[in-house]
């Protein structure tokens, strides 16, 4: 099994950034708590306040997809996509 590093890119539409932030940022700790949750970071651009970044290690692909379909990133996705510009999403690994 070999760790998943995603990166995912959001892009706040202007006038929902701070509302977006908020959202994000609840995802953190519930996702933390999640099996095989290695790392989620949130960052945010110094020059971009809508742009985001989540930072992610996940200790498999499967276990990274079963994060897709819990409950708490289901209704983030839900409350939000009137909020969101874009995403792309990033799936890695270590060269």
């Amino acid at each position: 099994m070999s760790q998943l590093t995603i990166v995912a890119d959001i892009l706040a539409k202007p006038d929902q950034v701070e509302f977006l932030k908020a959202k994000l940022e609840a995802l953190i700790p519930p996702t933390l708590e999640e099996e095989g949750c290695v790392q989620y970071d949130l960052h945010v651009d110094n020059n971009n306040p809508a742009h985001f970044l989540f930072y992610e290690n996940w200790e498999s692909r499967e276990l990274w997809l079963k994060h897709m379909e819990t409950d708490h990133i289901k209704a983030h996705i839900a409350a939000t996509e009137d909020a969101v510009e874009s995403v792309a999403l990033h799936e890695m690994r270590r060269a």
